[in-house]
C-alpha cells in the first residue's frame, strides 16, 4: 500500500516537473530575457565566491548558464533546467534546456545553478550543436588541459570544458550529472 501511494506521489512530481517546461503565457521576448538574468544573477554569485572565474568566463571561447531543480523520491528522481550558451567571439547566445532523471536512494528537492567553460571554439560547437547527454559522475581536478594552471572551484567535465556547480551554500566541489541531457530550444 506504501509503495503505491509513493510512487502515486513520485508520478504526482514528475508531472509538477515537467509542467513547468509547458509553454507559458511569457512571450518569446520575456523568456528570453528571463533567462538572461538568472545568467547574470549567477554570473555574479560565482564572481563573488570564485574571483579568478570572471577572468576564466572572459577569456574562454564561451560558456553556457544554467538555472536547474530537480527532486528525488526515493531511488528515482528527476530535474529540469533552463540556460543559455553565449559565444564570447560574437557575443551570439543559443537558449538551451536541461533534464535529468537519476537513480538511487534518496529524498527531497533542491535547486542549483550551473556555469561552463569552454576553452575552445570545438568544444562550445560540440555542446550547443548537438546538446550534450551525460552518463557519469564527474570530479573536482587540479589543472587545466593547456598549462597545467588551475581552474580554482571548476570541475573537468571533458577536453577543453569545466564547469562550476552553485548552491544556495555556495560552490560545490563534485557533481553527478547521471543522465543529463542539454539541448537547444524554441526559444532560438
Amino acid at each position: 500500500m506504501k509503495m503505491k501511494s509513493m510512487i502515486k506521489m513520485f508520478a504526482i512530481l514528475i508531472a509538477l516537473l515537467f509542467s513547468m517546461s509547458v509553454v507559458s503565457a511569457a512571450s518569446l521576448v520575456e523568456k528570453r530575457q528571463h533567462i538572461r538574468d538568472i545568467s547574470r544573477t549567477t554570473l555574479l554569485k560565482l564572481y563573488d565566491l570564485q574571483p579568478a572565474a570572471r577572468g576564466y568566463v572572459e577569456n574562454a571561447a564561451g560558456y553556457g548558464v544554467f538555472g536547474n531543480w530537480g527532486v528525488k523520491l526515493l531511488f528515482i528522481g528527476g530535474g529540469t533546467g533552463k540556460g543559455m550558451a553565449v559565444n564570447n567571439s560574437n557575443n551570439h547566445e543559443t537558449f538551451m534546456d536541461m533534464v535529468t532523471g537519476t537513480v538511487g536512494f534518496g529524498l527531497g528537492a533542491k535547486t542549483y545553478n550551473v556555469v561552463f567553460i569552454f576553452e575552445n571554439e570545438k568544444a562550445l560547437d560540440d555542446f550547443t550543436e548537438n546538446g550534450w547527454q551525460f552518463g557519469g559522475q564527474v570530479s573536482a581536478v587540479a589543472t587545466d588541459s593547456v598549462a597545467g594552471g588551475g581552474y580554482q572551484g571548476a570541475i573537468s567535465v571533458s577536453p577543453g570544458v569545466w564547469m562550476y556547480v552553485m548552491t544556495d551554500k555556495g560552490l560545490a566541489l563534485e557533481a553527478t550529472l547521471k543522465g543529463t541531457k542539454y539541448s537547444r530550444n524554441d526559444l532560438n
